[in-house]
């Protein structure tokens, strides 16, 4: 009889673990979801736009520090090979709006 005894005892003692177990889980679920919604409130909540202003520009300035700038001789170099880019391009849409525009007077005065 003390063997089944003790094999009831040992029995009974696993169902009440588990049970505690099950309860402590629903109650750390429970605290899970309630931090859970603290950490959604909190990343939902924005500060100022004084205060996001000011970060912004703490950063920019921040991020302006980290560059690497050219050399003036680099930026001369830049600038100039922009402006002759630009100068050639200037030069051929000139050249095709004067072509097209003289094609349009031949084929306006052809008619009449």
């Amino acid at each position: 009889m003390s063997k089944k005894n003790r094999q009831l005892e040992k029995e009974q003692a696993e169902a009440q673990a588990a049970e505690l177990a099950k309860k402590s889980n629903m109650q750390s679920a429970d605290a899970k979801k309630q931090a859970d919604k603290r950490k959604k409130a909190d990343k939902n909540k924005k500060p100022n736009i004084f205060v996001r202003m000011g970060r912004k520009i703490k950063e920019t300035f921040s991020e302006l520090k980290r560059v690497t700038w050219p050399s003036f001789g680099k930026a001369l170099k830049a600038t100039g090979v922009v402006l002759v880019i630009v100068l050639i391009f200037t030069v051929v849409v000139t050249g095709i709006n004067f072509g097209l525009s003289e094609l349009l007077d031949l084929m306006t005065n052809a008619g009449a």
